[in-house]
């Protein structure tokens, strides 16, 4: 997991680098302006001019409306919903830049879409991380900046560069803020034990328990048990993401079975499509914390979410890119997930 984050460094724009690389430039689509606006800020910096415009029959028109002919440039696009449109969108942002003569093209990807689809759970089916990331690189990207990836082998479908980054420091930031006392950190299921354990240890070495549960389909899980006390404990659950919050809520509910005195949850992306926000208003959760890695407007969403931001933590990744600085001191001060 990275550092929390220094006081706000001088702009990039004013800063010397020992490389030979051209400007630092911050593009976006059009899937999350507002973070990308952030961190364009964060940096002292404008957002470059692009106009994205729809044709009649769906087709995506894109031009980049100022040069970047040798410049270092960083372009900001979740894959979120709606999904293929943010992505058909990302590739012709991409391949825009490569005709532009950019000097290198970095990707920014908050959220990286079917970034569930990482491995071949039964026949027959499509590997889509490693299409996507195929598509990403033929389109013309030529290092990816990615925060909390689903799988960690998603790194490994890239023939390019990925720096991978955790929102843990941003996350873990609110949650000593609330000042919460008899914590348990406890995993929606077994593969997110090494996540729970890492959140336990910044946050005093807290004990840990595991939902074991059973998936029969996409976005349906059950529920079976509780591996470890959760009795009169303030419960913390930890997961990447939170989809439907089928999975969430049914795990709340068994925690509040089982004793959970508070139940709070955390998440790094609040993909919150379908029935989400109504389950999560009618669930013992007390709050959901997620990041804006995906854009929701705080009036649509549910009460219970605390939505925090990215952009400062992005943005000194993205510095620190440019500047061939080093992205593991931002790292290794924190054990990854």
């Amino acid at each position: 997991m990275p550092t929390p984050l220094p006081a706000k460094q001088m702009p990039v724009k004013q800063q010397t680098s020992s490389n030979t690389r051209g400007k630092l430039k911050i593009f976006s689509g059009t899937a999350n302006p507002k973070l990308a606006q952030e961190i364009a800020e964060y940096l002292g910096l404008e957002v470059g001019a692009v106009k994205i415009s729809p044709f009649s029959d769906g087709e995506i028109y894109v031009q980049i409306q100022e040069s970047v002919r040798g410049e270092d440039c960083f372009l900001i696009q979740p894959t979120c919903t709606p999904v293929n449109e943010n992505l058909m969108e990302l590739l012709i942002l991409l391949d825009a830049l490569k005709r532009a003569s950019a000097g290198r093209i970095n990707v920014v990807m908050p959220y990286f879409g079917y970034g569930r689809q990482d491995r071949k759970a039964a026949g027959r089916e499509a590997i889509t991380s490693k299409l996507v990331a195929d598509l990403l690189t033929t389109a013309g990207a030529e290092r990816i900046l990615a925060l909390d990836l689903h799988a960690p082998q998603i790194m490994g479908f890239f023939n390019i560069l990925v720096d991978h980054v955790y929102a843990s420091p941003v996350l873990l930031e609110h949650i000593r803020s609330l000042h919460l006392q008899d914590v348990v950190l406890v995993s929606p299921d077994v593969g997110g034990v090494a996540r729970a354990r890492a959140f336990a240890k910044r946050l005093d070495d807290a004990p840990i328990a595991i939902i074991d549960k059973r998936r029969s389909q996409p976005n349906v899980a059950e529920a079976l048990n509780i591996v470890g006390e959760v009795k009169d404990k303030v419960v913390i659950m930890v997961d990447d993401l939170v989809d439907t919050a089928g999975t969430l809520v049914q795990g709340a509910e068994l925690l509040k079975k089982e004793g959970a005195k508070e139940i709070y949850a955390c998440a790094t992306h609040g993909v919150l499509s379908g029935p989400a926000n109504t389950r999560l208003d009618n669930s013992p959760i007390k709050q959901l914390i997620i990041t804006n890695s995906i854009p929701h407007e705080s009036s649509k969403i549910s009460k219970k979410i605390v939505q925090l931001s990215v952009a400062k933590l992005l943005g000194e990744s993205i510095a620190r890119i440019h500047d061939d600085s080093s992205i593991s001191e931002l790292l290794t001060k924190y054990e990854s997930v």
